[in-house]
């Protein structure tokens, strides 16, 4: 469970990366460029957006290389980065894949355990 936690967090954050750069791109390019009426209209919150941009692909990538030493501590990073990402993007068809393969690894993570150790995370 620890290595399906870590490729599915990696893809979630390399995904969420791509997700990350067009919003972030397109927060830029409205305030460069001004709103045009039903085609580019600027988002409600700016900053959150472009933060989250940043910040959920980098949770998701770290929680991923950490799952399999920290299985914990990476699980909890992979649930912030998808929740993260459905609070600034919503859930479409082009965050569908980011959220959730966050999610289920973060899931994965929380749910591994060790094989010979009595606790699963300490």
């Amino acid at each position: 469970m620890r290595n399906a936690a870590l490729v599915l967090g990696i893809i979630a954050g390399v995904a969420g990366m791509i997700v990350g750069f067009f919003s972030y791109g397109y927060t830029a390019f409205v305030e460069q460029f001004g709103e045009v009426e039903g085609l580019a209209e600027q988002v409600t919150d700016v900053q959150l957006v472009r933060v989250t941009s940043v910040l959920a692909p980098m949770l998701a990538i770290a929680g991923g290389a950490m799952a399999r030493a920290r299985a914990l501590w990476g699980g909890i990073l992979l649930l912030l980065s998808a929740a993260g990402m459905y609070h600034a993007f919503g859930f479409n068809v082009f965050t569908m894949f980011p959220i959730a393969f966050a999610g289920l690894a973060g899931v994965l993570a929380l749910a591994a355990g060790k094989p010979d150790e009595p606790k699963a995370h300490f």
